[in-house]
């Protein structure tokens, strides 16, 4: 195992540059840049730039380079020096955006994947152990709901109705008297109060999808001859059930973290948008548009790491709960 971590770790190397490239290319990829943006919000509202003015800034910003040079520039610095760049929009080092909002972020979305198990594994097991119950159709149902109603949507009618009946705004990261007050327990308290709403949506969406994946995969295995072996031989059945099926149905659910992640940081823009909690998703959508590359590549990149991060602890998880699972081949 350890063999194969260390194998596995030497491989993400060319993984990360050829993911750094594409990263950069594809946000250079719009026409224009930061200063062509710029210019075209003076004009909007009544101010003309001359293009001598216009080169001094394309000069100043550094974008009168060839592609190749920002980049290499780019991976030098974030390589040697820790620096993944300057945040033209922000006039910022693109370090201490991503320190202030990644934090929040990796918790929002972690506590959402965690939660989502939580709900979705046991439902998912009742749901094949009951097959074709009432239950079990309602769970259906309830699941369908989730992969077919728009995450954004449900931020706005919860938050609505929350509203009009307590009279508690979910929105924001804090209520107005907490804003800028200093760090405290009654601070904490009404943080996680406004996380809960975020964190039951963001989960939402892939209950409904770990539902169904996890009832397929059971009914799967409770079909196979030894579930019959072990259940004529007198084993229990909830002993039966978990000891043996249920860690085989759960293995997909394991697999899916690689992609799984990375989707639930990059699928709460819209949340966090509508609910006003300041995340790395409004960042990177305000990134794109003003064509902050910079900003937008190092998130785009960061993101594309969480996936090949979380494919790698997929296969660590996949190893260690299935003992049939065995990598480097078989010698003969």
């Amino acid at each position: 195992m350890i063999a194969y971590i260390a194998r596995r770790l030497v491989t993400l190397i060319p993984i990360l540059l050829l993911i750094s490239v594409v990263s950069f290319v594809v946000i250079e990829l719009p026409p224009g840049d930061w200063v062509t943006f710029q210019i075209e919000n003076l004009r909007m509202s009544g101010v003309e730039l001359g293009q001598d003015e216009a080169d001094r800034l394309t000069r100043q910003y550094g974008l009168d380079k060839p592609l190749h040079e920002r980049y290499l520039r780019w991976m030098e610095n974030m390589i040697i020096y820790g620096n993944l760049g300057w945040s033209f929009q922000w006039n910022r080092p693109v370090n201490d955006l991503l320190s202030e909002r990644i934090p929040l972020t990796m918790a929002i979305s972690v506590a959402s994947l965690l939660l989502s198990w939580a709900i979705a594994i046991p439902i998912g097991i009742y749901s094949a152990t009951h097959q074709y119950s009432v239950w079990d159709y309602i769970f259906t149902f309830i699941g369908f709901i989730g992969l077919a109603t728009p995450g954004f949507l449900v931020a706005l009618v919860l938050a609505w109705f929350i509203f009009t009946t307590t009279g508690f705004s979910p929105l924001g990261l804090f209520s107005s008297q907490y804003v800028d007050a200093p760090w405290s327990i009654e601070k904490f308290l009404d943080m996680l109060k406004h996380l809960i709403l975020p964190l039951f949506i963001i989960g939402l969406g892939s209950t409904g999808t770990t539902i169904r994946v996890m009832r397929a995969n059971l009914l799967d295995e409770l079909k196979k001859q030894y579930v019959v072996t072990a259940r004529a031989k007198g084993l229990s059945e909830v002993k039966l059930l978990l000891k043996y099926p249920v860690r085989m149905a759960i293995n997909p659910i394991i697999s899916t973290v690689g992609w799984v992640l990375p989707g639930l940081v990059s699928g709460e823009v819209l949340v966090s948008i509508v609910l006003s909690i300041q995340t790395t998703g409004p960042l990177l959508l305000r990134a794109v548009l003003a064509q902050d590359m910079y900003l937008a590549g190092s998130i785009v990149m960061i993101l594309s790491t969480l996936t090949v991060i979380g494919t790698l602890l997929s296969d660590i998880l996949l190893a260690a709960m299935d003992p049939r699972i065995r990598y480097g081949g078989v010698k003969k």
